[in-house]
């Protein structure tokens, strides 16, 4: 089968960064299914590991979570899904990932895919769409009321793949306040399109934009990047007793300013569940039905930014190189073989 991989970890202008291969196809066992790959998107985790895991000497790594494709056989294990099933997920960290035509994952992680819209269109939302509901209602449980806060939730990074799901989620199955974060008009606008009540300036101090909304401390941030540079405004602005999730790795984090105001802080990574494959490992399967569902109700929309073509490797460097900008808006998607 065709797939893209790597053997050694490099910068993405390195031509060994990515490169066009072939390999055997999978074989699915227990509960895995083997699914035809149809679309994929691309996720910063992508360029994460790609610059600094090393596969085993003389091996290839095959990277990509998102996918959306086809059920082509069930493993004996299997009763969720049957051959020829359209399905999207995002899949666990360690196996090889879906930048190959065929791809074995677990049942347990996969969603039935939206009817009403296309392989690229579903391939945007899986990883974005998991991480965003696990850190809203499982992290932060923003259905619970922080006493005297303001029903309000800054979202930092509201464009970006992550934020922009985000977003709707909470604009639609809450009653907050949504405040996002976007530095450009073009994300500025997209963030309102997705229903962002407020857009604020993240290149400038949060405390004093959000404050000059006169909405009141928000109970609830969620930060989806650059954590590390804003942390000392998120202490400042969030109410007291309020509640932090982050996503992403600053090289460092102090929460010594929380204390005062007994503010929880919350990490968020999608892949907890498939790693320890706990006892609610399902639940990542039942997201994404929620969300097809949602999707397919008009409800929440795709967050496809940009197509950038076939799956291959020169049109996979160039969504890793736009990723590593930190300037792409919504999720990148590639599409066949």
């Amino acid at each position: 089968m065709r797939a893209v991989g790597y053997q050694i970890p490099a910068p993405i202008t390195d031509e060994a960064s990515l490169v066009d291969i072939d390999l055997p196809k999978p074989e699915p066992k227990g509960r895995q299914l083997l699914v035809e790959i149809k679309a994929i998107s691309v996720n910063p985790v992508d360029t994460k590991v790609r610059r600094n895991a090393s596969p085993e000497a003389g091996a290839w790594r095959v990277l990509g979570w998102d996918a959306a494709g086809q059920v082509v056989t069930a493993g004996p294990d299997a009763t969720l899904f049957k051959a020829g099933d359209d399905v999207f997920y995002s899949g666990a960290l360690a196996p090889q990932g879906t930048n190959a035509e065929f791809h074995v994952v677990d049942e347990r992680l996969v969603g039935r895919k939206p009817g009403s819209i296309g392989f690229a269109q579903a391939a945007a939302l899986p990883l974005t769409a998991i991480t965003a509901w696990e850190a809203l209602f499982d992290r932060l449980d923003v259905n619970k009321a922080v006493a005297g806060a303001a029903r309000a939730i800054l979202i930092v990074g509201g464009a970006g793949g992550v934020g922009s799901i985000a977003v709707q989620l909470a604009r639609q199955l809450t009653d907050l306040k949504v405040i996002a974060t976007a530095s450009r008009p073009e994300t500025r606008e997209w963030a309102l399109g997705l229903g962002a009540h407020y857009v604020i300036d993240h290149s400038r101090p949060l405390a004093a934009e959000v404050a000059a909304l006169g909405a009141g401390a928000p109970a609830f941030v969620f930060s989806t990047t650059n954590t590390d540079q804003h942390l000392a405004e998120i202490a400042e602005l969030i109410a007291p007793q309020g509640r932090f999730s982050l996503i992403d790795d600053p090289q460092s984090l102090d929460i010594n300013p929380f204390k005062r105001k007994s503010v929880s802080v919350h990490w968020e990574f999608m892949f907890t569940r498939s790693m320890f494959e706990t006892q609610d490992m399902a639940a990542q399967g039942e997201h994404l039905n929620e969300l097809a569902r949602l999707v397919d109700a008009g409800t929440i929309r795709t967050t496809l930014g940009e197509t950038m073509g076939r799956i291959n490797a020169a049109n996979l460097k160039r969504a890793h190189a736009l990723i590593e900008t930190g300037k792409a808006k919504g999720k990148i998607v590639l599409e066949g073989f």
